[in-house]
């Protein structure tokens, strides 16, 4: 029997296409369809000018922490969903026999499970290392927010241009975030691969539909365009 069978191999390909075609068509057509995170980019520029004219910028220093705790727990959050995925490795043959007794369960080698949940592992670790550079980042925008000039320097070229540059950093986190949740959501999609190749067909389009829908669609993002 072959490690993958020509629809698994299908299948894998269908969902690492629609990952890398939903990334790259938001990366082309974020700034001029005015996408969720194209709308956030336009307010952190604004917080960078905000900060300069505040003398005590403890609300600056708050805001880092909020968005370092938030990236600290998703990065922790994918170390366990790595022990997890390894963690089925353990009972490969148990799970197969679940596995092969649902309706829509196809029947796998261990050899193939095993590759499967691997492949899951490394959908954890790639999110792991967006989320840790991320939270790195954002200490180095909590290091340029103190090193900002007083307010009494607000409106001079170097403040203006430090403000442009912890703006920049900040979105670089944020970008590099962005990607570690997107690899968390497209980790469940790839669970459809467990019970059926044409389930992961299909979840991978899910996945790829409700996450365009958030970005371009939601209720979130016509509350910051609307007046």
């Amino acid at each position: 029997m072959p490690l993958l069978s020509l629809l698994d191999i299908v299948a894998l390909v269908w969902f690492l296409g629609s990952w890398v075609l939903y990334s790259l068509t938001l990366s082309f057509t974020e700034q001029r369809r005015r996408g969720l995170n194209s709308e956030m980019h336009t307010y952190r520029d604004v917080w960078m000018l905000q900060m300069l004219g505040r003398e005590i910028r403890m609300v600056d220093a708050q805001i880092v922490a909020a968005l370092q705790n938030g990236t600290a727990f998703f990065a922790s959050t994918s170390l366990i969903a790595i022990g997890g995925a390894l963690t089925l490795l353990r009972s490969t043959k148990e799970i197969l026999e679940v596995v092969g007794s649902l309706p829509l369960g196809v029947q796998m080698t261990p050899v193939q499970w095993e590759l499967k949940t691997m492949g899951l592992a490394v959908i954890f670790v790639y999110a792991f290392f967006k989320f840790a550079w991320s939270y790195r980042l954002y200490n180095y925008v909590a290091i340029l927010v103190g090193a900002t000039p007083p307010a009494t320097d607000k409106d001079t070229p170097e403040a203006k241009a430090h403000a442009a540059r912890v703006g920049g950093l900040c979105e670089v986190a944020g970008r590099h975030f962005n990607r570690g949740q997107r690899a968390f959501f497209f980790a469940l999609g790839y669970l459809g691969w467990f019970i059926s190749p044409w389930l992961l067909m299909a979840t991978s389009v899910i996945v790829a539909i409700v996450l365009w829908r958030r970005q371009f669609a939601s209720d979130s993002r016509r509350s910051l365009i609307e007046v």
